[in-house]
């Protein structure tokens, strides 16, 4: 009940009636997997640089209707902060705004379910975007893949500790790092996490 109030809460602070579909009940058998990289880990502060998204459908990654775009920074990115996200000032050179990056990323999910890792955080640094131009937050169905990775992990060694680092479970599910770090290939990976966890991995 406190999930519906919460919702109809969030509708009702919709400032733009030609995003209502967003609330619309999905009924595809697709989700959206994507990830960001910002200019650190503060969900108050810091700013999101790019992101990156795949859509998943069934147990098929389609890398041929994938996602990426750079957004512009509010300020100029310091030596810590690419430490962090690895972007350098070179690779902004076609950014976009980001308020015209919010729109793009919402056309492209559309109100399917949304996948990450960590993905708390990916969703309050883009609700920390659209939120002041749409009055509302992403209303979308989240899937945590770390929680799902618990949940099997869990059956296994009930008494024992889950290592939920990333890494590691990459590494115990046998899916290959790819080499680039960026949120388009951490959504990729991601996406080979979620279908290895449900169903047999296939990439077309």
């Amino acid at each position: 009940m406190f999930e519906r109030f919460k919702r109809n809460w969030n509708r009702r602070g919709l400032k733009d009636e030609t995003y209502a579909w967003m609330f619309d009940p999905y009924e595809g058998d697709e989700v959206v997997v994507f990830d960001t990289e910002t200019t650190g880990l503060n969900t108050k502060k810091d700013a999101v640089l790019s992101i990156g998204a795949v859509k998943v459908k069934g147990d098929r990654i389609l890398t041929s209707e994938s996602f990426e775009i750079f957004l512009k920074p509010d300020k100029e990115i310091s030596a810590e902060s690419i430490k962090i996200h690895h972007i350098r000032p070179c690779d902004l050179e076609n950014a976009i705004e980001p308020l015209e990056g919010a729109k793009k990323f919402l056309d492209f999910i559309g109100n399917r379910p949304l996948v990450g890792y960590y993905l708390e955080f990916d969703m309050a640094m883009m609700n920390r975007l659209i939120k002041p131009w749409l009055g509302c937050e992403l209303p979308h169905k989240q899937i945590e893949v770390s929680g799902l990775y618990f949940d099997k992990k869990i059956e296994l060694i009930p008494q024992g500790n889950v290592d939920l680092r990333f890494d590691s479970i990459l590494r115990d599910l046998k899916i290959p790092k790819m080499g680039q770090h960026n949120a388009l290939n951490d959504a990729i990976m991601t996406a080979m996490v979620y279908i290895k966890l449900q169903h047999t991995i296939k990439l077309n």
